[in-house]
Parts: C-alpha cells; sequence; structure tokens
C-alpha cells in the first residue's frame, strides 16, 4: 500500500494506491489522520488506484470521517472500483461516506 497527499486550496487529497488490509492498516491510518488540517478540514481519499480494502482499511476512513466532522469539515471518496464499491456497499458504508466518481466531483463534494 503506497498513499500520496496533494494539497489544493483547503482540501486535502489522500491517493491510496494498492490495497488495504490488516498488514497496511496502521501506515494508512497514520498518513490520512496525520493529513487532517484542524484548519481546513476538507479531505479528499482518491481510491481510483486501491485495489483491495479489508474492515481494518474501512475502520480507518471512519475514524478519519469522524475526526474531519468534528473539526466541523467534510470527508469525500472518490474514484471506487467496482469490487471496491461493494465491499463498501455490502458493509453499510455505502450510506455513511460521500462517494464521487471522480476526484472534482469529489473536491466539489467538500469544498
Amino acid at each position: 500500500m503506497e498513499t500520496r497527499e496533494i494539497r489544493t486550496g483547503t482540501v486535502v487529497i489522500i491517493e491510496a494506491l494498492g490495497r488495504i488490509d490488516s498488514n497496511t492498516a496502521k501506515a494508512f491510518e497514520e498518513k490520512v489522520l496525520g493529513a487532517i488540517d484542524p484548519a481546513a478540514p476538507q479531505m479528499v481519499v482518491d481510491c481510483a488506484q486501491l485495489d483491495y480494502v479489508s474492515s481494518a482499511g474501512l475502520r480507518v476512513l471512519l475514524m478519519a470521517a469522524k475526526r474531519v466532522k468534528a473539526a466541523k469539515g467534510k470527508l469525500a471518496l472518490s474514484g471506487l472500483k467496482p469490487h471496491v464499491q461493494e465491499v463498501f456497499d455490502v458493509s453499510g458504508f455505502s450510506s455513511i461516506f460521500s462517494i464521487q466518481a471522480g476526484r472534482e466531483a469529489a473536491i466539489a463534494a467538500v469544498s
């Protein structure tokens, strides 16, 4: 699992690449939670290159959403592949997160 952080205006974009599973969730958690800016808590997690997410990865995303919300910000996900989207649908997380087709739509959703 690899991540990249991009800042555009007041929005932090985290690109998630590869797999988020029990082996990589801790590093992903540190990256995502560390990127939350209390002064500008708008975040997009770009999942276009994410191949797999386990319950450990879902837990990290839920923690991030709670912290962003507590800071009066918004978090959106973008670019979920069909098999990753299915994990969100089956787990009920699709109703918790703002999920957008592309990065620009996700940026607009949190701005």
